[in-house]
């Protein structure tokens, strides 16, 4: 009989048992990281709080939390809470708005990262006969490195293609006869147009059966138009350079997402009060790691929006859900009033029809006054026929439609917003 999950045991653990384990290893994080770590130790006599303090897990309550500026305030290595010469690897953020963050590694922590990507790429169907082109980014950036160790574990050949050159990644998704693909969504979709332009049908053409996507935020719709035009499942991967990189969820054939809660304990709070929520509310995502050694954090703000459960899913697995990322409290925009998501308006433009996959928002700012309009490419059939005013009418009224706000539309041509090969850029200031 087929192996069900990469980890039995443990992913379907009874919650209560998950609890239990959550707490032990908290307490000797606490632990840890007061012995080991100075500015670990400070924060927390700050607090008057010690280790003996933490005797449940509401208790974590009582913690302080970590910023990203905390992390840069401690760049690089300010946090490690082991020495130097047993760091065997590091990753960083792109740091492209301060100092990156940066994330340290034992070997033990790789050997984790390495399983928690098993886990989660075996949720998705991946197995040992798949051949995974890893089409993220190599280099500092986590996403690549975690999808290769991930698929390795398991046993599946990984193609280590990296990002751009667009027209060899279709060669050789063709020719090796690739059966899953990691990257970005909006780049898989930049793949498909690029294959159709060299005379391929992304539906048949190819052995592509799983997508495994994250490092930016895309809608259900958008998850839809990868699906239809690759003819695949696509999945969602969520991860943070501050907690372990890619492998903190594991998103089921139900495509739910299972937070790695024996080794993430996860928490919900108000993003303006820092007050805890319950599960089942919307808030921003905190996490803890439970048992990394170089670089353990403590209730870090991660800014992304979604919703904590603690229910059951019919995949099996026990482990506790999170929502889809509704958009980072960084993100958010204020327009008359009214809070909007990016996410949003994705959502609203993916239900037009004859629109492509490319599209701007664009943000222009006078004085205190904050206004939006979006630019969108029609596909090229829609294009040629003309009339785009409708279809402006149509994107303007699907975006009232959900956000009760009047947002311009304007149609340009096909292929004139920049393709990406990594993040796509989707809100741009004027």
């Amino acid at each position: 009989m087929p192996k069900e999950f990469w980890d039995s045991k443990t992913e379907t653990m009874p919650l209560k048992e998950l609890k239990d384990l959550q707490l032990k290893r908290l307490k000797k994080l606490i632990q840890y990281v007061y012995n080991n770590n100075q500015f670990y130790n400070k924060k927390l006599k700050e607090a008057n709080v010690k280790p003996a303090d933490i005797k449940t897990l509401k208790d974590i309550e009582k913690l302080p939390f970590l910023t990203k500026q905390d992390l840069r305030e401690y760049y690089p290595f300010g946090l490690v809470c082991t020495k130097i010469e047993d760091i065997v690897e590091v990753h960083a953020s792109s740091g492209t708005t301060g100092k990156p963050v940066v994330g340290p590694y034992t070997k033990n922590d790789v050997d984790l990262w390495g399983e928690v990507m098993a886990r989660s790429l075996y949720a998705n169907g991946l197995r040992k006969n798949d051949i995974l082109q890893n089409s993220y980014g190599y280099g500092l950036f986590t996403g690549a490195h975690g999808f290769e160790k991930g698929a390795q574990k398991i046993g599946a050949m990984v193609v280590t293609i990296s990002s751009g050159n667009t027209k060899r990644q279709i060669n050789v998704m063709k020719d090796f006869g690739s059966t899953a693909i990691a990257c970005t969504p909006s780049y898989s979709l930049y793949m498909a147009e690029v294959a159709e332009e060299m005379g391929f049908d992304p539906k048949t053409d190819f052995k592509l059966k799983i997508g495994c996507f994250g490092a930016e935020a895309w809608s259900d719709e958008m998850r839809k138009n990868v699906e239809k035009r690759w003819g695949i499942t696509a999945h969602e991967h969520y991860g943070l350079t501050e907690i372990i990189g890619p492998g903190v969820v594991s998103e089921c054939k139900e495509k739910k997402l299972h937070i790695n809660a024996d080794h993430f304990l996860t928490e919900v709070i108000s993003p303006d009060t820092g007050e805890t929520l319950e599960p089942g509310n919307e808030g921003e995502l905190v996490f803890t790691t439970l048992t990394k050694e170089a670089f353990p954090v403590l209730r870090f703000r991660t800014r992304d929006l979604a919703v904590y459960y603690e229910e059951s899913c019919n995949c099996g697995r026990t482990h506790p859900l999170m929502s889809r990322i509704k958009g980072r409290s960084d993100d958010m925009l204020k327009v008359k009033g009214v809070i909007v998501f990016p996410s949003q308006i994705e959502s609203a433009l993916m239900k037009i029809e004859g629109i492509s996959d490319n599209y701007q928002i664009v943000k222009t700012k006078k004085g205190d006054i904050t206004s939006l309009s979006v630019e969108a490419e029609p596909t090229e059939d829609r294009w040629k026929q003309g009339k785009l005013d409708s279809f402006e009418k149509q994107a303007e009224d699907e975006i009232y439609s959900i956000l009760n706000l009047h947002v311009p539309v304007k149609a340009i041509e096909p292929k004139t917003i920049p393709r990406s090969t990594g993040k796509a850029k989707r809100v741009i200031e004027r």
